[in-house]
Parts: C-alpha cells; sequence; structure tokens
C-alpha cells in the first residue's frame, strides 16, 4: 500500500510547463497603408506532462490569436500566432496583450505586442 500511494504522489506531481521563447514583440513603424501585421510565439513545454492551451484573449478586438489546439507533449513545441489590424485605428504608438491560460504550471501568462502605424502617404497629383 505504501508502494501504491508513493507512485500515486509521484504521478500526481507532474505537470506541464511553458516556456516562450519572448513574451513581447515590437513590430517596430508601419503604415497605415498596411495596416495589418502578424508575429508568431513559439514556446516548449518544459514540464513532464502535456501541455494544453484552454484560452487566448486579446485585449482589444483589432489584435487576433491563433493558438495550437491539440496536446503538447514534454519538450516539443507550440505556436500562437498574433495578427494585429490597425485598420480603422488612429495613427500612433499601441501596446496589446494577449491572455493565454492553460494546464501549465503557470496557468496564466500575458505576452505584449507594440508598435507605431504612421499615418497614410499622400498622394499629390501632377499638373
Amino acid at each position: 500500500m505504501l508502494l501504491f500511494v508513493g507512485v500515486t504522489y509521484a504521478s500526481a506531481q507532474k505537470q506541464a510547463e511553458i516556456t516562450f521563447d519572448k513574451t513581447t514583440h515590437d513590430f517596430g513603424t508601419f503604415s497605415e497603408d498596411s495596416p495589418k501585421v502578424r508575429c508568431e510565439f513559439s514556446f516548449t513545454n518544459t514540464g513532464d506532462a502535456p501541455l494544453v492551451i484552454n484560452q487566448a484573449v486579446a485585449s482589444c478586438g483589432c489584435t487576433i490569436p491563433d493558438y495550437t489546439k491539440e496536446p503538447i507533449m514534454p519538450g516539443k513545441k507550440g505556436t500562437i500566432l498574433v495578427t494585429y489590424n490597425g485598420a480603422g485605428k488612429y495613427p500612433g504608438e499601441f501596446r496589446k496583450s494577449i491572455t493565454v491560460r492553460s494546464n501549465a504550471k503557470v496557468e496564466l501568462v500575458r505576452l505584449y505586442i507594440k508598435g507605431e502605424m504612421t499615418p497614410k502617404t499622400t498622394k499629390t497629383a501632377k499638373n
């Protein structure tokens, strides 16, 4: 019975861990002429149990995250692709967050995107 309790306790301690390559992406400067930009956040399951991303929610409707839906085995990688669409937004600096919820040891991680969208270029008519 003591062996059973020890094995059960050891298996209960197995947990997924999510480790991101980076938690902030800077788009730099881009034009309102091409307002849609994308970046990718890569992560690794550094734990010893399968990792499941339950949810990735952006702070604004202009930011859309798409993430690996299937469980990520220990030692394997997954991605979160983030698209920022500045169409209809005022030019200037921005900073948005993406909240990632998973079954990892640290259940909630925030990722950030930032950049500066410059105004559309105006074309002058030739006479």
